[in-house]
């Protein structure tokens, strides 16, 4: 696995760069993904995103890749890791944001698998998290299926249920996983497949 393009089984994805602004600009136009960002992004808005995900692999080696299912050109969101601050320290984060005509097809679920694989075999991290606001189920349910365990309730800028503004501290989930508890959540879901 390399920095480069990463295929999953219905999925290209690629590294987000500076040339993907427009892309990025796109997806952040779909109602189920701007519901989750404060409304849709302006062109500066996801400019700005995409320069600093072309930094953040440059630099890093970490960064969202922009997600493409095999039957089409166009993207149908983003996700994968970057480094987030929580309590103090810098973080392996997960995170995914697709386009609402998609969802309840597992792309994000997918998207999340290959970020943790990408996480623990290319970067070595011991463990990765994620977060989101308490109240978007469907995140939740996707860092479940993971195999990450919700660990508490933490404070950062975003939405608070009702309220269409941006709010400093509102209230969000965080969840967590271990390389170990990977590999447990992996076992348990080859045995249950019967491979």
């Amino acid at each position: 696995m390399s920095r480069g393009v990463y295929r999953t089984e219905r999925l290209r994805l690629v590294p987000i760069g500076a040339q993907h602004a427009s892309q990025v600009w796109e997806i952040h136009q779909d109602e189920g993904i701007a519901r989750w960002y404060a409304g849709r992004w302006s062109k500066e808005q996801a400019l700005r995103f995409a320069k600093a995900m072309e930094q953040a692999w440059r630099d890093r080696g970490v960064g969202k890749w922009l997600a493409y299912a095999d039957s089409t050109s166009a993207p149908i969101g983003r996700g994968g890791l970057s480094l987030a601050v929580v309590d103090g320290t810098e973080c392996a984060d997960l995170g995914w944001a697709l386009r609402q005509a998609v969802w309840g097809h597992g792309y994000a679920t997918e998207i999340g698998r290959a970020g943790l694989d990408y996480a623990f075999s290319v970067l070595g991290v011991d463990q990765v998290v994620s977060f989101t606001e308490i109240h978007n189920a469907r995140s939740r349910a996707v860092m479940e299926r993971l195999g990450m365990r919700y660990v508490r309730q933490i404070l950062r800028p975003g939405l608070i249920a009702g309220s269409a503004d941006v709010h400093e501290a509102a209230p969000f989930a965080l969840y967590r996983i271990t390389r170990p508890q990977l590999l447990v959540t992996r076992q348990r879901a080859m045995a249950s497949s019967g491979r």
